[in-house]
């Protein structure tokens, strides 16, 4: 059971995996008494997607205003009856980016890969849910697992529910006059609106965007690191991080700390998976250890430094999330909250991982160094056209 954390006057709880998160977001959603907003990248037509749907239907019945926004790529198989029906139910739901193909050749096709891959909720702009798990079952249904995808995110009561829920507005605002063909003025509202981060606070909500905040949850991961004095632990599910990135670890082996990283080992796309193969030999030359999740798919996206600072959010270590995608982390500096991330990692590693040895590279042949080096080129391609000039590679 997840324990209360008082941190800059807000109380943290972490979740892990859906079987504590839906309960709780539902929970919060019943008793939501004004207004509720709803950002995910999936949004499934299966058991979790309907009790999520009826707790939304209930509170737009009682009179909560109910704001649901969906990436149209990710959730692009719900079917419009379940769209219909939340309408009629007084929800108001809008699609960001909504395209008939994801190949349309219409305008730029780089705008394509921009999509919403954040996952958060705010209710009455006082708690929050800042994480990486999508309304969707736990348990993947196109696979043979019985163990659920390892996820988390964090439940929010205090002032930092506010913000989120500012940023949310924001958002839903910026969509709405897309949806209106008012781009350009929508964007430079935007710009224009201060959202700047007073000082380092003990919790700070990290958002990446294509205007103001390109590149703010890569650098809190890169401080992070740089700062780090003991011990680095990283659980990501799409870990193919540039140059800087990648530089910054092999220099905190150097000083004498502790990289432990925690990543995919089950073939979930495989042209990421294959690229972070090519990767591997690198990082365990430079004293780094590896651990491949062979549980269920790992989903996710946190990281604990020194046992002091933790990051739970949406955002992988790869191009798409550090470069395309639209992004929300939640920054923790508090030592009860990491230890209780780090406990839940370690947990992982023991049980539910198989360590990568030092002699992996020589237990594979030719046509699978070939394969990896040819997906992280396509990859590293990809994100050329993107221009990503300056730390991809």
């Amino acid at each position: 059971m997840s324990s209360h954390h008082q941190v800059a006057g807000n109380q943290l709880t972490l979740l892990q995996n859906g079987s504590a998160f839906f309960p709780q977001l539902r929970a919060d959603i019943d008793a939501a008494q004004h207004s509720i907003y709803l950002e995910t990248y999936i949004f499934a037509a299966d058991e979790t997607g309907r009790m999520i749907a009826d707790a939304l239907q209930r509170a737009a019945a009682r009179g909560v205003a109910v704001r649901v926004l969906l990436d149209g790529f990710g959730s692009a198989e719900l079917p419009q009856h379940w769209v219909d029906e939340l309408r009629m139910a007084g929800i108001e739901v809008q699609w960001f980016r909504r395209e008939v193909s994801p190949f349309t050749l219409r305008r730029s096709r780089k705008r394509r890969l921009f999509r919403l891959h954040r996952k958060l909720a705010v209710m009455d702009g006082e708690v929050a849910f800042v994480g990486g798990i999508n309304i969707i079952d736990d348990i993947p249904g196109y696979s043979d697992f019985t163990m659920p995808r390892l996820d988390y995110a964090v439940r929010v009561q205090g002032a930092v529910a506010g913000e989120i829920h500012a940023a949310m507005r924001r958002l839903w605002d910026l969509v709405s006059w897309a949806n209106f063909r008012r781009r350009g003025k929508a964007i430079r509202r935007l710009v224009l609106e201060k959202d700047e981060h007073a000082g380092a606070s003990d919790i700070t909500f990290l958002l990446r965007d294509n205007l103001r905040h390109r590149r703010d949850i890569e650098r809190a991961y890169l401080r992070a690191i740089t700062g780090a004095q003991r011990e680095i632990i990283i659980a990501n599910a799409y870990f193919l991080p540039g140059r800087a990135f990648r530089r910054a670890l092999k220099h905190a082996v150097r000083r004498g700390v502790r990289v432990v990283l925690l990543l995919q080992g089950k073939v979930e796309y495989r042209l990421q998976h294959h690229a972070t193969h090519a990767l591997y030999d690198q990082l365990l030359l430079a004293g780094a250890e590896i651990y491949e999740y062979q549980a269920s798919y790992l989903h996710a996206k946190v990281a604990v430094v020194d046992g002091q600072w933790a990051t739970v959010g949406s955002s992988n270590i790869d191009p798409f999330s550090l470069l395309l995608a639209r992004e929300a982390n939640l920054a923790i500096r508090d030592a009860g909250f990491a230890a209780e991330l780090r406990a839940s990692l370690l947990d992982a590693i023991a049980n539910d991982a198989v360590r990568i040895g030092k002699e992996y590279g020589g237990t594979r042949n030719f046509f699978d160094r070939l394969v990896a080096r040819l997906s992280y080129g396509v990859v590293r391609l990809l994100t050329g056209m993107l221009g990503n000039r300056r730390h991809g590679s």
